[in-house]
């Protein structure tokens, strides 16, 4: 309010004070005299003042039509003035526009019209770091895979685009299969921009599909370090990478780097049943035979698996079927509801003969849990007891129709696996296999081998083993199927 009052005050005063000049200078006497070729020209003061202003403004004008006589000029000789700044920012603004347009055709999915307004923004902003990934993407958009490439090769030539010509030929040579050179991109990816979480996995997934496991466990070390895997999970793919690493080793028939590690990838993850497998195996070749049962009773408590079993009989290959029994209870106390665990107590009573017993270690699971094992330990159960020919077809043909139960199956694609691998071969993704029963659509119907699955390693001495095999055998000898069965058990019987 004052501010105003006192803007008021002044606007008058300055009226007041032009007021007072223009009075005094037009009453007062005198003036300019001004002769111009012999002709003299006489003004009054007022009239001397005007055309002092006026002569301002004629100098100020004139000055301004030669500044801009000398800009059109600049501009003809091509140099940058206000005139071409002018022009510049209309196709600036034009080039913006359509590169505007350009990303949003592209988000629509309209890949020429995206390379069109690509082209227009290229010919308007001269800035191709702007508008080639621009370009490069709707040319993939649009099918146009060579117009793609060439627009990444640009772009490796300068050092603020490289990463992004890289990575979009990695990507190229993903989609057209060609892994090596993939690969080898996906390194140099790596390299320039490390902490790059899309890189890292694909690295880390390409150096697995070709069996890097060194290398995939540095790539999995940086994602540690730039906190794009949970502790946990990067501890359990550690040891899935030293697992594999151990299975290469092996393949090599160096035994003892195979068993450390071998060990490693169990320390790692001792829920790892492959890695565990492997650690006891270890320990046995070193006559270790506490260590292995420590090791192999740990994972069993962490998940109870055939492998652990057959892996756990070895420890004794040469003890009686009754001391056999009472070691495996030692293993199976913390995990008697569990049906791996009934299935095993029920083998192993079957292959002492107690086959009452065995019924009881089974208890309701071929009713709860029905499988091809299960119901196939059924069979044998009966056959042992006694029962009919027609009681043990029926039981054995129920198992051929029945679910197999767990299987190596991947989280990733359900897709099914005889042996535990670190990659799908399906689908390859890492680390995705889990010991689980698959999807009801994805279980086939058994063909009869590895139907009855026997605990390994030898009884005591060969009449022993004799009579469980001929027993097997006198129940197993009438149909086609029982004959696959009997073969798969003789396998299983060479092989441990």
């Amino acid at each position: 309010m004052l501010w105003s009052l006192i803007k008021i005050l002044l606007f008058v005063a300055a009226i007041a004070g032009l007021t007072y000049g223009a009075g005094y200078l037009m009453e007062s006497e005198g003036g300019v005299m001004v002769t111009v070729a012999g002709v003299e020209y006489t003004f009054g003061p007022l009239q001397t003042v005007i055309a002092l202003i006026s002569l301002v403004v004629l100098v100020w004008l004139a000055l301004k039509l030669v500044a801009l006589l000398v800009a059109v000029l600049k501009f003809l000789n091509g140099d940058e003035t206000a005139l071409s700044r002018y022009f510049d920012r209309n196709r600036e603004k034009k080039g913006y526009q359509a590169l505007s347009e350009g990303l949003m055709a592209l988000a629509s999915g309209e890949g020429r019209a995206a390379m069109d307004k690509a082209r227009k923004a290229e010919k308007f902003l001269k800035k191709p770091e702007l508008t080639n990934l621009l370009t490069a993407q709707a040319a993939e958009m649009s099918g146009d895979k060579r117009k793609a490439t060439e627009v990444y090769k640009q772009l490796l030539g300068d050092d603020a685009t490289r990463f992004v010509g890289v990575r979009g030929l990695m990507r190229q040579k993903l989609e057209e299969g060609q892994t090596e050179t993939a690969l080898k991109l996906a390194e140099t990816a790596f390299a320039l921009k490390p902490r790059h979480e899309e890189t890292q996995d694909v690295l880390l997934k390409l150096q697995a599909e070709t069996g890097d496991w060194t290398g995939a466990r540095t790539t999995l070390n940086a994602k540690l370090r730039t906190g794009s895997l949970p502790r946990d999970v990067h501890r359990r793919r550690d040891a899935v990478l030293a697992l594999s690493e151990a299975n290469d080793i092996l393949d090599e028939s160096k035994p003892i780097e195979a068993r450390e590690a071998a060990i490693e990838a169990n320390r790692l993850s001792p829920d790892l049943i492959p890695a565990a497998v492997m650690a006891a195996r270890g320990y046995l070749d070193q006559d270790k035979k506490r260590y292995a049962t420590r090791v192999l009773k740990k994972a069993w408590e962490a998940h109870p698996h055939p492998d652990l079993a057959a892996a756990f009989a070895q420890i004794e290959p040469e003890e009686t079927a009754q001391a056999r029994i009472k070691r495996f209870r030692t293993l199976t106390k913390s995990t008697q509801d569990h049906a791996e665990t009934k299935m095993v107590m029920a083998e192993l009573q079957i292959a002492a003969e107690d086959f009452p017993e065995a019924r009881r270690a089974l208890g309701d699971l071929f009713e709860a849990e029905p499988t091809a094992r299960s119901l196939t330990i059924m069979a044998a159960i009966e056959r042992g007891e006694g029962s009919s020919d027609a009681v043990v077809k029926g039981w054995l043909a129920k198992a051929l129709t029945a679910p197999r139960g767990a299987q190596w199956v991947c989280d990733n694609c359900h897709n099914i696996h005889a042996d535990w691998t670190p990659v799908c071969d399906n689908c390859q993704s890492f680390d995705t296999l889990s010991w689980t029963a698959p999807p009801e659509a994805e279980i086939s119907s058994p063909t009869g081998v590895e139907m009855l699955p026997l605990i390994v390693g030898a009884l005591e001495d060969k009449s022993d083993e004799d009579e469980v095999e001929d027993a097997i055998d006198a129940e197993l000898v009438e149909e086609p199927e029982e004959v696959a069965i009997d073969d798969a058990v003789q396998a299983r019987h060479a092989e441990k």
